[in-house]
């Protein structure tokens, strides 16, 4: 599961229709309405929010903003509450670092085109559910933390 904290428009199609994929089951773990992945790190920033399924549902809202703007049909409907007043999610620099370098790297693999298109991006914007703040990549990261320095 990757809740990619860089924005939507970055996504590749594959990338854009997995996260959604993958923000929808994390939906359902954080409402009880399954049992598996319920302790999979991505989850903690929206479990540790003060409203997880506004969280959440804000978060699968910038992802269907974002592919509707592509012209895809994303269901809207199955987003359980996208209209709540949730705040922005604090993400770390750092984090947006290390994902942007993960990003960067499958879009080299998948989709050169776009891989060249956003090269001259250092630090990328965030997901719109997020705020970015100074700091480290995440205690809950579990991807192998690459030289983002280049």
């Amino acid at each position: 599961m990757r809740l990619w904290s860089v924005h939507p428009r970055y996504l590749d199609r594959q990338g854009l229709t997995a996260c959604w994929r993958e923000a929808l089951l994390a939906q359902a773990v954080l409402a009880g309405a399954t049992r598996g992945y319920t302790r999979h790190p991505q989850l903690a920033r929206f479990r540790d929010h003060g409203q997880p399924l506004t969280a959440i549902g804000r978060y699968l809202a910038g992802v269907a903003e974002e592919a509707s703007e592509r012209g895809y049909r994303f269901d809207a409907g199955r987003i359980h509450d996208a209209e709540g007043a949730a705040d922005p999610i604090p993400v770390a620099d750092g984090q947006l670092l290390l994902e942007w370098a993960h990003l960067s790297a499958k879009l080299l693999r998948r989709t050169p085109d776009l891989a060249a298109r956003w090269s001259p991006v250092r630090l990328p914007d965030p997901h719109p559910s997020f705020v970015v703040v100074p700091g480290p990549v995440a205690d809950w990261e579990r991807a192998a933390v690459v030289d983002v320095s280049r």
